[in-house]
């Protein structure tokens, strides 16, 4: 990511609509936030890595939803945000295994809530090895 990416995609009014409208996505050749080298670690999953650190200290879980931004947890309902929040994120869940980067935000809405209410031994194991399987095909990644 550049250097404040945040701003850089606001700044372009026509293309913060479409990020928006989206699902809060834009492709790699269109994002102006995306590098080279940030585009490579991005699609191979790399930046995933520093969220190890943070499953060690017990603030993520392995399996579980995504940690979420604040804007993103407007789009749930007060149910849904406290159903969400009552785990700790993951660094893969039932949307990194359901499709990620082809998923449109309503329906990963719906992944991410499929967990904490269906949580259990046996989908842990099933997300694990699906991880897995789409961490060495390289799909979904952008």
């Amino acid at each position: 990511m550049v250097e404040n990416a945040e701003e850089v995609l606001t700044a372009n009014k026509a293309l913060y609509e479409k990020y928006i409208n989206n699902s809060y996505k834009l492709p790699p050749n269109e994002d102006p936030r995306l590098t080279n080298i940030g585009d490579f670690i991005r699609k191979t999953s790399i930046d995933e890595i520093p969220q190890f650190i943070n499953l060690m200290l017990g603030d993520m879980s392995l399996i579980g939803p995504r940690p979420i931004l604040e804007n993103e947890l407007e789009e749930y309902s007060k149910e849904e945000q406290q159903v969400l929040l009552s785990v700790r994120p993951g660094i893969t869940g039932m949307w990194q295994v359901s499709g990620r980067s082809e998923v449109h935000y309503p329906e990963r809405c719906e992944m991410e809530l499929y967990y904490p209410r269906n949580q259990s031994f046996l989908l842990d194991v099933k997300i694990f090895f699906l991880t897995i399987k789409k961490v060495l095909s390289g799909e979904g990644a952008h």
